[in-house]
């Protein structure tokens, strides 16, 4: 019997997500990368330089790093990576489910979802606040967002290699999903009458999923109609709002050390 299209479109997809591979760069990244147990890792190109303050590292994962020429390096990166003389081929990591994750993974009750949020450095630094502040998952779509890429893991100082970055197919049945498990989902706005404070109260101890659209369309009507509430970081004076990655770290303090 002949496969439906969709069937055989699905697993094309899924034999070509297991064949990518990602390359990181950078000391603190690449070091990162080479300690975790869990990321599965293929070339290493360090300038002698570089394998030296890896040293340590670079022995802890077991493997045999290709000694590069800083004049020459070879690793197939853009021409503006600051890659520090150390690039490190890996295979994207495996979380696991969407759903184990957030209903019983590490960390607080709190779970970060963004709409449609591609610039990288943002997401790198929004994973980082995440570990920071002990969120159990950052969450995004996973077509027009940004994928796990070498300046990703560099703007998020390592913390790509800790906290779960999970690609989901529809944002909006992760939304759905997340309401079964009991989470109550804020949506961040500009605009919202609430406050976040007063949005947090209302939830209680209950868990929460803090939802964060792009920069300039903000989130998604589709998004917006599926939280449970729209809330509002407020500012002092006319100059605007917070930049998505900084509303990122303000919305998890408040979620997690302030209440």
């Amino acid at each position: 019997m002949k496969k439906p299209a969709w069937v055989i479109d699905k697993e094309r997809a899924k034999r070509a997500s297991a064949a990518e591979t990602v390359w990181l760069f950078g000391l603190h990244a690449v070091r990162d990368a080479l300690v975790n147990p869990q990321r599965e890792r293929l070339r290493l190109l360090v300038t002698k330089n570089a394998a030296d303050k890896l040293a340590d590292a670079i022995a802890e994962s077991g493997m045999e790093p290709e000694i590069e020429d800083p004049r020459k390096f070879s690793a197939p990166l853009a021409p503006d990576s600051v890659h520090q003389g150390a690039a490190l081929e890996v295979k994207a990591l495996d979380w696991g489910s969407f759903e184990d994750v957030c209903a019983s993974g590490a960390g607080a009750p709190v779970v970060v979802l963004l709409d449609r949020v591609t610039d990288p450095h943002n997401v790198g630094a929004i994973l980082r606040s995440a570990e920071v502040f002990g969120a159990r998952a950052v969450v995004a779509p996973r077509h027009h967002s940004a994928p796990e890429t070498g300046a990703l893991a560099k703007t998020a100082s390592g913390a790509l290699e800790r906290q779960p970055y999970l690609r989901v197919t529809n944002l909006a049945d992760a939304m759905l999903s997340l309401k079964k498990m009991g989470f109550t989902l804020l949506g961040l706005d500009g605009e919202a009458e609430q406050t976040l404070a007063e949005g947090l109260a209302a939830v209680g101890d209950r868990p929460v999923a803090l939802v964060l659209g792009a920069e300039g369309p903000g989130l998604r009507e589709k998004t917006r109609e599926t939280c449970d509430a729209l809330v509002r970081v407020p500012y002092a004076g006319g100059f605007g709002s917070l930049n998505v990655s900084n509303a990122a770290a303000v919305s998890l303090y408040a979620a997690t050390v302030g209440r």
